[in-house]
Order: C-alpha cells, then sequence, then structure tokens
C-alpha cells in the first residue's frame, strides 16, 4: 500500500531529494524497515502512522540508526521526564493562558517563503510569579509536536527561532536550573525531529550572559555554531531575518499575533484528543533489551547524555 503521507510541494521535494536524501520510490521500503524495526523493540511503544515516522526520517536525512535513535530517545524522554515533555492536555486553563498571552508562536509564512519556519518566544509576556517555565515549556512543546505532524516547511527545512526578552527578568532567567538546561538541549539535539537551524536572542537582560554561558557548552559545536545574540540591535536580527518575515509586532508582514494565536486556539482543540491519546504511548524501560539506562548518569551535569545504544 502506498504510504499515507501529504504530498511535498515541487519546491520541497526538491529540497528533500537534494538535502535529506529523500528517495519517493524508496519511501515505502524505508518505512517499513523503520516500522518493522520498532515492531522488535519489547520496550518501545510509539506512534507509527506514515506521516509521524516520515517526519523523524526526514529529520536524520533517511540514516535509519539515526532515525531509530531519535524515536527511542523521543519516547524514553517523555516517558522518564513527562513533566519536561509529555503533554496530556491543551485545553487546561493555564495552558491556554500563557498560548493566549501570545508568547510562543509559529509564524504563518516561513523564511523565504519556501524556508525554515520561523518561531517566537516574547519570554516577557508571561508573568514570572504566575507561571512557570515548565509550564510555558508545554505549549512549546505542544506547537512543536503538531508541527512534527503538520507542518512541511518545518520538516524538511526545520526552525528557525528567536528568543525575545524584552520585559524579561532576573526571574525568569532564574526558573533555568543547570539540571533542566540539559534535559532541554538533549531532548531538542537527540530526540526532537525537527532541526533547529538557528537561535537568536534579542532584548538580552542583564544575567542573560551567565544563563548563556552555562546552557552552551551543553550544545553540540554545530548547534552552538547556530546561536545569535544580537543584544538589543534589531538591525543585526533582521539582517538574517528579512523584516516582512516578522509579524506586525514588529513591524512586519508575517501575520498579527493575535490572529495568529486565534487560529492556533483552533488547532489545539483540534488536537485535544491527540493529546489526551499521548499517554498510551512511550516507553517500559523493565522490557528493554540490554543494560538499564542509567538516568543520573546520563544527566550528571559534568556529563554529557550518552547516545542510547540501539540495535
Amino acid at each position: 500500500m502506498a504510504p499515507q503521507i501529504r504530498p511535498l510541494t515541487p519546491e520541497l521535494q526538491k529540497v528533500a531529494i537534494e538535502q535529506l536524501k529523500e528517495d519517493p520510490a524508496r519511501l515505502e521500503a524505508d518505512l517499513l524497515a523503520f516500522r518493522t524495526w520498532i515492531e522488535q523493540q519489547p520496550h518501545l511503544n510509539p506512534r507509527t502512522d506514515d506521516q509521524y515516522l516520515v517526519a523523524f526520517l526526514r529529520g536524520c536525512k533517511y540514516s535509519l540508526e539515526r532515525a531509530k535513535s531519535k524515536i527511542d530517545q523521543f519516547y524514553t524522554l517523555k516517558t522518564k521526564y513527562p513533566e519536561y515533555f509529555r503533554v496530556n492536555s491543551t485545553t487546561d486553563g493555564k495552558f491556554r493562558e500563557i498560548h493566549q498571552t501570545g508568547a510562543i508562536v509559529y509564524l504563518p509564512t516561513p523564511l523565504y517563503e519556501n524556508g525554515p519556519r520561523i518561531g517566537i518566544w516574547r519570554m516577557g509576556l508571561v508573568p514570572v510569579e504566575k507561571y512557570t517555565m515548565l509550564e510555558c515549556m508545554q505549549v512549546a512543546q505542544a506547537i512543536q509536536e503538531i508541527a512534527i505532524l503538520e507542518d512541511d516547511y518545518a520538516n524538511i527545512n526545520g526552525i528557525v527561532f528567536i528568543m525575545d526578552m524584552k520585559g524579561a527578568t532576573a526571574g525568569h532567567l532564574f526558573q533555568m536550573t543547570p539540571s533542566m538546561a540539559k534535559k532541554f538541549t538533549v531532548f531538542s539535539e537527540e530526540a526532537l525531529p525537527l532541526r533547529l537551524k538557528a537561535q537568536h536572542f534579542i532584548n538580552t537582560i542583564s544575567g542573560f550572559e551567565q544563563m548563556f554561558n552555562m546552557f552552551k557548552p551543553m550544545m553540540s559545536k554545530k548547534m552552538q555554531s547556530r546561536l545569535f545574540v544580537h543584544g538589543n540591535k534589531m538591525d543585526l536580527l533582521t539582517e538574517q531575518i528579512p523584516l516582512k518575515y516578522l509579524p506586525a509586532e514588529y513591524g512586519g508582514e508575517n501575520g498579527s499575533v493575535p490572529e495568529i494565536v486565534a487560529v492556533w486556539e483552533k488547532k489545539l482543540d483540534e488536537y485535544s484528543e491527540f493529546f489526551k491519546d499521548s499517554a498510551n504511548y512511550g516507553t517500559d524501560e523493565s522490557l528493554r533489551p540490554g543494560k538499564p539506562i542509567d538516568f543520573e548518569g546520563l544527566f550528571g551535569i559534568e556529563g554529557s547524555f550518552r547516545k542510547l545504544n540501539v540495535d
């Protein structure tokens, strides 16, 4: 049976073939090999519909071994640290309150029309005395997971992310502990199939440098090379993301935040059952072949997270 996958635009299909090593003639066989391996893993119970699995193959440039590792780590970390990585409800009061601030949005038009999806987190819009970093991350996780399922630009060309710290305080920064930073860094690099192409920091505040210097060594050299700190110099940001691709609130043409939030409010309603169902997927470490994972050792701040050993 032909794979149940959304057809790509001609422009995206060209990128998928040339940059991600996608071969449309082999797609069915690639998915079958991936799904067969999953079925042989007693500890692993992921979603296995074609559209979901192809996101992992594309995110790993069709390296089956890398895709195995990513999907295993994706569900391992969701199961071990649900408060960090598992979203079970998109209708919860606090979840919706945070979303309705417009602090975390994916913009409707990708960079240069056919490039990476652009995401923005305006940290200062969420009162630090009312909401925690983990509560905010729940919103970001939900948007990411919906993008895995339905955003071909994000899956093929990756994400360009802007962290705007205007209005943020030291209280926002202090919520990010080294342990928390380590987990998010590992999840982003080793588990998430969406590829972060660049991370921009704008309107940075006092204390940011210390947090940045804590985060940075936890990242791979490749990811470190994709970090850009612009201070308060908006022109440095717009050199890499032209102003027209930013939302109206920045003087751009890429939607307005209230409009984007309204669209995503409906989308979060549509996905409410999907996220409730997420509790049925994950890993059972008691069934994992070989040695059990030493999570404390893996996430020791001094050490780096060892890649899971997958056959």
